[in-house]
């Protein structure tokens, strides 16, 4: 079976135009079928307030009204996107700029009002596995902004973390898929305040105790819930890792491994 890799790079790269360079260089050579999802970063905020719209934010997460949708379709799809597929034919890595609505690959609903309204936000709800397949067997590399669309035609901003892994499960089934977060820390930390203090494996059940403990919360519980859903249903390997390790992670091994129990 054909092996893939689908890598999400995180926001905080996106804004380091070096560190985003490097981390280009290196995907860039890895030798497989690959598909990267990014993430947005600070620009959409830096472009909402020259634009005059207000920037709300809920446990980091984007409020996205109709003003911020307008925002982050133009950021995430044009330039954020635009940027990183110039940067990979400079690379001669032949890829092609999507969002979820194009070629309708990553469908969504727009996320129902419990505590908080976000506005403008999809959960994804099906992927177009056999389009994404044609794009590869084109020797195209697809690269997606955080953004998909729903039944009425509406874009809707959209995790980047929650997208790698639908993205991943949904090609189980044509491919050996390795799923690979790549972001600004060496891997899934036992002591938030060490850098150094990467947890090479992390099975369920070990990372049951490291939030009962504390040591793993906040931002870093949805990434790895959406990282064992993905092992759940199929997907061979994921890996959380720095984005300037993400050759040596997909290769001889980098940054934090999820197993099964």
């Amino acid at each position: 079976m054909n092996s893939l890799t689908v890598i999400k790079i995180g926001g905080n790269v996106i804004d380091n135009p070096e560190a985003l360079s490097r981390f280009l260089t290196a995907f860039a050579s890895l030798p497989d079928d690959k598909i990267l999802i990014h993430g947005g970063g600070k620009i959409a905020t830096q472009v909402a307030a020259k634009l005059g719209v207000e920037t709300k934010m809920v446990d980091g997460r984007r409020i996205t009204d109709g003003a911020m949708l307008d925002v982050v379709t133009m950021v995430y799809g044009g330039l954020v996107n635009k940027q990183i597929v110039a940067q990979l034919q400079a690379r001669h890595t032949n890829a092609i700029g999507l969002t979820g609505a194009d070629a309708g690959i990553v469908r969504s609903v727009k996320r129902p009002v419990k505590d908080i309204d976000y506005g403008f936000v999809g959960d994804v709800e099906e992927v177009n596995a056999g389009q994404l397949q044609y794009f590869l067997r084109q020797n195209l590399t697809p690269v997606f902004a955080p953004l998909t669309f729903d039944r009425s035609g509406s874009m809707l901003n959209t995790n980047a973390d929650t997208m790698a892994s639908a993205i991943a499960v949904d090609l189980v089934g044509h491919n050996d898929v390795t799923l690979v977060y790549c972001f600004e820390k060496k891997g899934v930390l036992s002591n938030p305040d060490d850098d150094n203090s990467v947890i090479p494996e992390l099975t369920p059940s070990r990372y049951a105790e490291y939030k009962a403990s504390g040591a793993i919360n906040k931002g870093m519980i949805p990434k790895l819930d959406n990282a064992f859903a993905a092992l759940e249903k199929g997907v061979k390997r994921v890996i959380i890792c720095h984005a300037d390790e993400v050759a040596a992670a997909v290769g001889q091994g980098a940054g934090t491994v999820l197993k099964n129990d």
